[in-house]
């Protein structure tokens, strides 16, 4: 059970759109991983907390920019994975030079196993 707990993968979704948030935590708990979701941007750090999976454009787009800044300096481990329309809005952050807490940019449309593909490359890259 140990290495099972060890490499549970724990997500936050950030969406302001209830379906949003509980479409993919469903999809997400049939895939065996944990997800909460949550309304809110300031509602990201409770514990444990493998990956964010954000809806940026639901949000002004400052205030996600503080956010993500936030996590980089609070939660370095933490994998920022954005779902937006507009990702060249987002491009400049997700940078390889700017660290492993750089955010995973995925246009819109994207479908539930490409978040948890991502989310699960990601965290097997840094595992590695």
């Amino acid at each position: 059970m140990g290495s099972e707990e060890r490499s549970q993968i724990w997500v936050t979704i950030v969406a302001e759109s209830a379906e949003t948030r509980d479409g993919l935590k469903s999809y997400l708990a049939h895939a065996g991983v944990a997800a909460r979701g949550t309304a809110r941007l300031g509602d990201i750090d409770p514990e444990p907390c493998t990956a964010v999976v954000l809806f940026p454009d639901e949000f002004a787009h400052g205030a996600v920019v503080r956010e993500l800044s936030r996590l980089r300096r609070d939660r370095p481990q933490l994998l920022p994975l954005l779902v937006t329309r507009e990702p060249e809005r987002y491009l400049e952050l997700a940078e390889p030079d700017t660290g492993p807490s750089s955010p995973i940019v995925i246009p819109k449309p994207a479908w539930g196993w490409t978040i948890l593909d991502a989310i699960r490359g990601a965290i097997d890259a840094q595992r590695a």
